[in-house]
């Protein structure tokens, strides 16, 4: 399946990329919005309570809108990072990062995204399955916990020779 290209308007650090980079690649900025989130949602759950009080206790239902804001607050942090890594929006800082990260895992001759035990057919389909899965959080929350090499660069910029350069 050939890999669609988009333009954006900031370079493309990695089209699929996998959970534990999205997560590294927090920035400060992401961290407040999940807990700006967190905090959010019980705060909006008891201003309504006050508009409209029903007589049950609230106890109970603040500890679900925390959870539910915890839970969608990293969602959303997470979808901010993401983009970043789409090209969406602006990612100086960690293109840089990643330009350093995987140039150093290339000049020690590591594979760039990791090494995964899986065959590659099911790596191919975890591609397919993961790429620009970010944008459907609310119907399906899905990220890319398989290491594979579709991510829509070309090696080449981290310092990888092609198998027809090394002969």
């Amino acid at each position: 399946m050939p890999q669609k290209f988009i333009e954006t308007p900031y370079p493309l650090i990695d089209a699929d990329p996998h959970a534990s980079r999205v997560i590294s690649y927090f920035r400060p900025s992401d961290y407040a919005f999940w807990a700006g989130a967190t905090g959010a949602f019980p705060a909006a759950l008891y201003a309504w309570q006050l508009a409209d009080p029903i007589r049950a206790p609230i106890k109970t239902t603040l500890r679900l809108g925390g959870f539910l804001g915890f839970v969608g607050g990293f969602l959303l942090a997470y979808q901010r990072s993401s983009s970043r890594f789409w090209g969406w929006s602006e990612n100086k800082q960690e293109e840089e990062r990643d330009l350093a990260e995987l140039s150093q895992r290339a000049s020690e001759g590591k594979a760039l995204y990791g090494e995964s035990p899986q065959p590659q057919w099911v790596q191919e389909a975890a591609a397919r399955n993961s790429q620009f899965s970010q944008l459907k959080f609310s119907a399906f929350p899905m990220i890319n916990l398989v290491n594979h090499n579709n991510h829509g660069t070309d090696p080449a910029k981290y310092g990888v020779r092609s198998t027809e350069e090394s002969k």
